[in-house]
């Protein structure tokens, strides 16, 4: 639905944005939504090494893709530019910074 009000709003030139607080309010509260649900979701099941292997996983992957987005950024901006995107899309998510 945002992504079609999106569109409808660059067709007919509005200059319609979200307050830059409102959008941290949205990825603060995205954040707390995602962390609290798995959490919740993680009590219901048995801690195994499954599990261990998935929080270990996770982490790495969202240290190695800001990492070498870095590295390439670099060598097309310069150093501040480049940390600058990185921390931008990686504060998110590294699921953001991927499809961004």
């Amino acid at each position: 639905m945002f992504f079609v009000l999106g569109v409808f709003a660059v067709l007919v030139k509005s200059d319609l944005e979200i307050p830059p607080n409102s959008s941290k309010f949205i990825s603060l509260y995205l954040l707390f939504a995602i962390g609290l649900k798995g959490g919740q979701e993680l009590e219901h099941s048995v801690f195994n090494i499954e599990i261990i292997w998935s929080i270990l996983f996770g982490g790495a992957v969202s240290a190695i893709i800001p990492l070498h987005a870095f590295y390439i950024l670099k060598k097309k901006l310069n150093v501040e530019d480049s940390a600058a995107t990185v921390g931008a899309y990686g504060r998110v998510s590294a699921a953001t910074f991927v499809a961004a």
